[in-house]
């Protein structure tokens, strides 16, 4: 902290030996500091409801942004402060900046002589600056997109802000949904693969006295099965009328339509992606967190089910749809008890968790078709969901977050898209550390 406070002098000093305005900033081209993640011993608290509108309102109203859009992102970023980073592309911290967009644009909100990602108060301040400088609230639509370049991520955080302006208590209660949701699921994926792992276990005893043994576990672990799988389905139900808005839904990980068809993973773009190719064979990998619900993509029958772990596609089923064709689902978790062979299902109508049994290296759904002589990415409804219910994986922007910004000779920030932005007033930057 002493080397933080001294360098923050040292900076502060030549920004004004400088001649820099009280209300602009010094660009460091190559920064004296790198934010660093917080120390393994550092715990980030999380903070009540309250205090977060407060946050968004205070910073929406110092940089005329609408405060609902600040808590969107907030959601979508680092889920109200849980999910903090670095994330796979580097960002980090309450709003989940880039190490190099936080130095040019993040500011000491709370007044303690840090700029510091990971205190809500001067991420979401400073993420409202930023966005007020990309042209928010005149053109929102650019405001969002210059924080994540992304059309996806634009509809999804506006979708989510004009939810939540309906009622200042739903980004509440929908993340009270979600959580339970997500605590549920979790609790059959862990029931599941426990019974899983004491069922083939009592398979491969070969005395008698070792199988009856273990039976009393066994049941337990069925017991805990069902205990776990009719929460889950309370939850479910109790967030049904939720999950009806495009912004819940993703949220809840509902499941998404268009033409008939439903994305056999819930959890939308944010969370769910697949690929143009596959490893070795026509099929498509559609990677998403452990848990997530796995959807019927159409109508149809079900052909095969199994609970047991495959070696190779784990826990799945076979379907065939109303069009005729065969699909097979592998890597679940978890079925659903009402996938049996002879079932009848409609698009959308979940069948299972994503999971990773079988030879998996991660939680997704495989999908393929029967024979596999054909690439399910390449069917037109699979496609039509890219944007919506998942993305690109292998696209070109995947994963680019705010590319960086140089300053121009009116000390406005022009990025490499060509996208002005304006400086707005603020207190001096001070470079952030941990160290």
């Amino acid at each position: 902290m002493k080397r933080a406070a001294l360098l923050a002098l040292v900076l502060l000093a030549a920004t004004v030996a400088g001649g820099a305005r009280a209300d602009t900033f010094t660009v460091v081209p190559t920064p004296l500091v790198t934010p660093l993640a917080p120390d393994a011993t550092a715990t980030v608290a999380p903070l009540p409801y309250s205090q977060l509108l407060s946050l968004w309102q205070q910073a929406g109203a110092e940089y005329d942004v609408p405060w609902q859009v600040l808590a969107a992102i907030n959601k979508i970023e680092s889920n109200f402060g849980r999910n903090m980073g670095p994330s796979s592309a580097g960002a980090i911290g309450w709003m989940q900046f880039m190490p190099s967009t936080w130095m040019r644009w993040g500011v000491d909100a709370n007044g303690d002589g840090i700029a510091d990602p990971w205190n809500a108060a001067d991420a979401i301040f400073s993420a409202a600056r930023y966005l007020s400088a990309a042209g928010a609230p005149g053109n929102l639509h650019r405001a969002v997109f210059a924080y994540n370049h992304a059309d996806w991520y634009v509809n999804e955080v506006l979708s989510l802000a004009d939810l939540y302006q309906t009622d200042g208590s739903v980004a509440f209660s929908l993340d009270r949904m979600q959580q339970n949701l997500d605590g549920d699921r979790q609790a059959v994926v862990d029931a599941a693969a426990r019974l899983q792992l004491l069922e083939a276990r009592e398979a491969r005893a070969t005395l008698l006295s070792d199988r009856l043994a273990l039976q009393p576990a066994v049941a337990h672990a069925s017991n805990a099965l069902a205990d776990a799988r009719r929460a889950l389905a309370a939850a479910q139900q109790s967030s049904a009328a939720a999950s009806f808005s495009p912004a819940g839904s993703d949220l809840l990980a509902g499941a998404t339509y268009q033409d008939g068809y439903a994305f056999p993973v819930g959890g939308g773009p944010g969370v769910v992606s697949a690929s143009h190719t596959h490893h070795d064979y026509p099929a498509v990998d559609i990677a998403a967190p452990l848990g997530s619900p796995v959807y019927a993509l159409s109508n149809g029958t079900v052909i095969r089910s199994w609970t047991y772990d495959d070696p190779k596609c784990g826990i799945g089923l076979t379907m065939q749809t109303t069009d005729g064709q065969t699909w097979t689902y592998c890597h679940m978790a978890v079925l659903d008890q009402s996938v049996v062979p002879g079932a009848q299902l409609t698009a959308g109508q979940q069948v299972g968790l994503v999971g990773a049994t079988g030879d998996a290296s991660g939680p997704h759904l495989h999908l393929q078709l029967q024979p596999p002589t054909a690439w399910p990415q390449q069917e037109a409804w699979f496609q039509a969901f890219a944007g919506t219910a998942f993305t690109w994986s292998d696209a070109p922007t995947a994963g680019i977050k705010t590319p960086a910004v140089v300053v121009a000779a009116d000390r406005s920030f022009v990025p490499s898209s060509g996208r002005v932005f304006t400086v707005v007033p603020q207190t001096p930057v001070v470079l952030f550390s941990r160290g």
